[in-house]
């Protein structure tokens, strides 16, 4: 019977990195969690167990932390570029090469009227994402956010949904609306300000989630999407995935109470998922 081998990549993930810099006596700090995968012609390494064509996966956690010393981490998402270059201009045994990238993001400490030079804090769990992936003669730039918890305690309604045998939920005109953002976009091009598009999708985002007048997650999903590609001539398409955190109207009739809309139990599971791409065209 002949075997031949499929798909296959490999690489190294999960390389953490904090770089520090310092500029008239200000420090910045960028930490980012990588992620390295190659496509190529490994068939010897896994049939016979040849590893002259294999480029360590050690090799690719130094690499990380060699160009983060010789150059300055201007955006994960040149980062990436840069890591991608590198392995494909250096690795004629590789066709393709993925990098992604999550940033934890650190917030300056304020100090009366002013950010402070040095101390940062981290207090949430949002990440910014970025990846670059292809081969020598095409690459794809993708950039996103993820852990983005967000509430909005009104102007949001769930009404004339499909029915059957087994539905128990109730319509709601006035429910809290709570999801986790996690969204992604392919650019046009590489030659943009990834940070200024970043920071203004993320504008963009939350201030649709805030002013929407929902029907239902649905809605406000495309609502968010559409806004991205309108506003952004360098996006070609987004993705959206909204996990919606329920807050269920506790009955306190038991305790011989009302509940005007004032009491919730938070739950996270189980929950809805809502998840959609968006197009240009």
């Amino acid at each position: 019977m002949a075997i031949r081998l499929g798909s296959n990549n490999y690489g190294k993930q999960r390389v953490r990195l904090l770089r520090r810099s310092q500029h008239d006596g200000r420090y910045d700090i960028k930490e980012l969690t990588l992620g390295i995968r190659l496509e190529g012609d490994f068939e010897a390494a896994h049939s016979k167990g040849d590893n002259r064509k294999i480029f360590p996966t050690d090799t690719m956690k130094n690499t990380v932390y060699a160009l983060a010393r010789q150059h300055p981490i201007e955006s994960p998402e040149h980062f990436c570029l840069q890591l991608l270059e590198h392995f494909l201009s250096r690795n004629s045994q590789v066709s393709r090469a993925q990098i992604d990238a999550t940033e934890t993001l650190w917030a300056r400490l304020p100090t009366g009227e002013h950010l402070h030079p040095h101390t940062f804090t981290h207090s949430s769990e949002e990440k910014r994402t970025a990846s670059a992936g292809g081969t020598r003669d095409e690459k794809t730039i993708r950039a996103g956010i993820g852990g983005l918890v967000v509430l909005n305690a009104t102007n949001s309604a769930f009404e004339n949904f499909l029915r059957d045998e087994y539905t128990t939920l109730k319509e709601d005109r006035n429910r809290i609306l709570a999801t986790e953002i996690r969204s992604n976009w392919t650019y046009r091009g590489e030659n943009m300000k990834f940070d200024e598009v970043w920071h203004g999708v993320r504008k963009v985002l939350l201030e649709i989630f805030a002013t929407h007048d929902s029907q239902s997650l649905q809605q406000t999903l495309y609502t968010m999407g559409e806004a991205v590609l309108e506003k952004f001539d360098s996006i070609l398409e987004v993705s959206l995935s909204l996990p919606n955190r329920h807050y269920n109207l506790v009955d306190l009739s038991p305790l011989r109470m009302d509940n005007p809309g004032e009491i919730f139990l938070p739950t996270d599971e189980p929950h809805g998922l809502i998840e959609a791409t968006l197009h240009k065209g």
